[in-house]
């Protein structure tokens, strides 16, 4: 059965919304400053490593995701499988944050990364982010245990092709 969720590519068009999302108290409350991370965002567009993505379902945005090559910046995360990739991301339109759609999309934008050959893909929630964790346990990720990043302490997840 097709997936709901249709990842495309993000281009300098969404970045309004973007900026729009970044500001609102749910995604600011795990994302931080929204001017900051609004830089960081529209700086990774072209950014080789970096992957990013608008989530939609029903024909209607509802979320970002990016998917990233693991570098210097998450050496945090310890000894990783070659290939394996990293993924951060948020829901901003309010109306989905229920009803299982963060643990579905999560599943099926992962599924995907892992049929196209990514051994891994890991995450680092912050470990008080509990509807997050839970999303990703959902999805199918695992706890491997606390790490320091740039960011603080975070709770590294990961799943296995």
């Amino acid at each position: 059965m097709a997936s709901p969720y249709h990842f495309r590519p993000m281009t300098p068009a969404d970045l309004p919304q973007i900026k729009q999302w970044l500001a609102l108290p749910h995604v600011r409350e795990w994302w931080g400053d929204p001017a900051e991370q609004y830089a960081l965002v529209s700086g990774d567009l072209d950014e080789p490593a970096m992957d990013q993505f608008i989530v939609a379902a029903d024909a209607s945005d509802l979320g970002y995701i990016q998917c990233y090559d693991l570098t210097a910046w998450n050496s945090g995360f310890g000894v990783q499988p070659e290939g394996a990739r990293g993924i951060d991301l948020f829901i901003g339109e309010p109306s989905m944050m229920a009803g299982g759609h963060g643990s579905a999309l999560i599943r099926a934008f992962v599924d995907d990364r892992l049929a196209q050959g990514a051994p891994r893909i890991v995450t680092d929630p912050d470990p008080a982010n509990a509807r997050a964790i839970r999303a990703y346990e959902k999805a199918g990720f695992r706890k491997m245990g606390m790490v320091d990043t740039p960011d603080g302490p975070a709770l590294l997840m990961a799943r296995d092709a």
